[in-house]
């Protein structure tokens, strides 16, 4: 059970922010190695461990978002005239007073993906018994691999996180809600929104991570509150610890890696990956 959680908890970490899809990969891998349900609390600690990765990687993003926010909020009165500018610093960049309006749009565009997941949760959960499933998720993984692969080649990627408007915070924060189906990829579809609208790629990458981010937060409260619910099992200790630490280090590194990667390159090499993988378990199902 130990090596499994090891195993897993890396892989959480990898493919929760790559975009080859997180749950094709965690469904797919115990599935055809016969391996058993590592159970809720684990659930709940890969969940909080990508969290945590999102949270220390992106923490000037959101300490600048969020204390623009509480500027905006304090009354008129409380404001000083050098105070009245409020440009705020993202990620070294000057946004001329965008980012202090980024949270609420943020917020709203996470709407789609917290209704989805409210409404298609136990069908999407029953998909696990689907015989099925894993032909339907290589083709997923293809057909996704291909949006993005046209979302590469259209996009004219002339536009900075600074210069979004309320359409592309609609548009991404839909393309979010198709993340449910495994084979998607949270991160795949959103940045292949972005680039669609015109963003370029590393502009289209950090705000697909800072969109994800109340998202994989409600995801671990609503997972928590029904672990809590049920009861922690003391067995489940250690693979709990394992699948936290693992997830939140490599999910970091995710991040780190791929906020580079798009900096300077296309996302081809991500799509040759989910095809071959697509192959893989399309092999693996017959």
């Amino acid at each position: 059970m130990i090596p499994h959680a090891i195993i897993l908890g890396i892989v959480q970490g990898l493919t929760e922010f790559i975009p080859v899809s997180s749950s094709a990969h965690l469904v797919a891998i115990p599935n055809i190695l016969g391996w058993r349900d590592m159970g809720l609390s684990f659930d709940v600690a890969l969940h909080w461990g990508t969290l945590v990765a999102l949270v220390v990687y992106f923490r000037r993003d959101w300490a600048a978002i969020l204390s623009s926010f509480a500027r905006r909020s304090q009354p008129a009165s409380s404001t000083t005239a050098t105070d009245a500018p409020h440009n705020v610093i993202l990620n070294g960049v000057k946004n001329l007073g965008r980012g202090r309006g980024m949270l609420i749009p943020l917020v709203i565009a996470c709407v789609p993906a917290a209704l989805a997941g409210a409404f298609l949760e136990k069908k999407i959960e029953a998909l696990r018994d689907w015989p099925r499933l894993i032909p339907t998720i290589a083709c997923v993984l293809i057909g996704v691999g291909l949006v993005m692969l046209l979302a590469e080649r259209i996009g004219k990627k002339r536009r900075g996180i600074d210069q979004m408007n309320r359409l592309d915070y609609a548009v991404i924060g839909i393309a979010q809600a198709l993340a449910l189906f495994p084979g998607v990829s949270r991160s795949g579809v959103t940045i292949s929104a972005g680039l669609l609208r015109n963003l370029d790629r590393a502009a289209a990458a950090r705000f697909s991570f800072l969109l994800s981010t109340p998202i994989v937060f409600g995801a671990g409260v609503y997972e928590l509150a029904k672990l809590i619910g049920s009861g922690f099992p003391t067995a489940e200790a250690a693979p709990f610890a394992i699948g936290f630490l693992t997830s939140a280090l490599f999910g970091y590194l995710a991040i780190r890696f791929l906020m580079s990667y798009l900096s300077r390159r296309p996302i081809d090499a991500f799509v040759t990956y989910r095809v071959c993988f697509a192959v893989v378990l399309l092999l693996a199902s017959q």
